[in-house]
């Protein structure tokens, strides 16, 4: 799949699905964000751009610091979720942003590099953006997974689900390892000093309906699998999904769903001592 048939049909995944990722998976994805702004260097004053912002949980979480937030996303119903969280969000696609060199004194991207077809060409626009000395943090699913980031397709496997041959596949020239010691190459690869990066292990709380909403609702790849099976099909995967959830029970009437990320960071360069691709 070439780097732009995969844009495509990550923008295509994710039309639409605004309401139902607030309603499931933004509260997981935002279990990073006190750390990425961290990494990043947010505090009062700092102006920051957040790219791929969704519905704007790290930029507010940045405003509630005193910061400058400008917020992009490439879905208009996330920007608009985003607004109406009195959030200054626009349409932007990476790795092209409608800024000048050199704009932002730190920029963060809390799960963005995984739904791009080209994260090298991305982090070099994302260098482009910051001032030199700027600080850069992103995040990013990784190669080791929880437990709990394998319930639902585990279920879907269970219940006979054929996935559709749409699904996104990023082209192998343009990956990377997913793992801390790859991710923090791939930073200094793009002109990222003292890039560093490391896993992040956090147990997501969520109730059984919740969870299940998101990809009920087309969420992420999970969703589009979901989504495509025939109604008989779904039903057998709701089943299972039940039946292995109840091993994650917390005793409480909701879901403990060990997850694993990688958090990455680094210090822009000068264009001039690093190379551009």
């Amino acid at each position: 799949m070439t780097a732009d048939t995969f844009d495509a049909a990550e923008r295509a995944m994710w039309a639409g699905r605004a309401a139902a990722y607030a309603d499931s998976f933004a509260r997981l994805c935002a279990h990073p964000v006190t750390p990425l702004l961290d990494a990043a260097g947010v505090t009062e004053g700092t102006g920051l751009l957040d790219v791929g912002t969704g519905t704007g949980t790290a930029a507010l979480a940045a405003l509630a610091r005193g910061a400058r937030v400008t917020a992009v996303d490439a879905d208009a119903g996330m920007v608009a979720a985003a607004r109406d969280r009195g959030v200054d969000a626009r349409v932007a696609v990476l790795p092209e942003l409608p800024f000048p060199a050199g704009t932002f004194d730190a920029v963060v991207g809390n799960f963005v590099l995984n739904h791009l077809g080209r994260p090298r060409a991305a982090l070099a626009e994302l260098r482009r953006v910051l001032r030199p000395g700027g600080r850069l943090a992103v995040t990013t699913w990784a190669a080791r997974r929880g437990a709990g980031q394998e319930l639902l397709g585990q279920a879907c496997a269970a219940g006979g689900a054929v996935p559709p041959a749409r699904l996104p596949r990023l082209d192998p020239a343009e990956d990377f390892p997913r793992t801390a010691e790859g991710l923090a190459a791939l930073l200094a690869e793009a002109g990222f000093r003292r890039a560093e990066a490391t896993e992040l292990e956090w147990e997501h709380r969520a109730g059984l309906d919740e969870w299940w909403g998101g990809a009920a609702g087309g969420v992420a790849t999970i969703g589009l699998v979901l989504t495509s099976q025939e109604a008989g099909t779904v039903v057998r995967i709701r089943q299972e999904y039940e039946r292995l959830a109840a091993g994650y029970a917390d005793g409480e009437g909701r879901l403990a769903l060990p997850h694993v990320a990688l958090l990455a960071a680094g210090t822009a360069q000068p264009f001039a001592s690093c190379r551009r691709r």
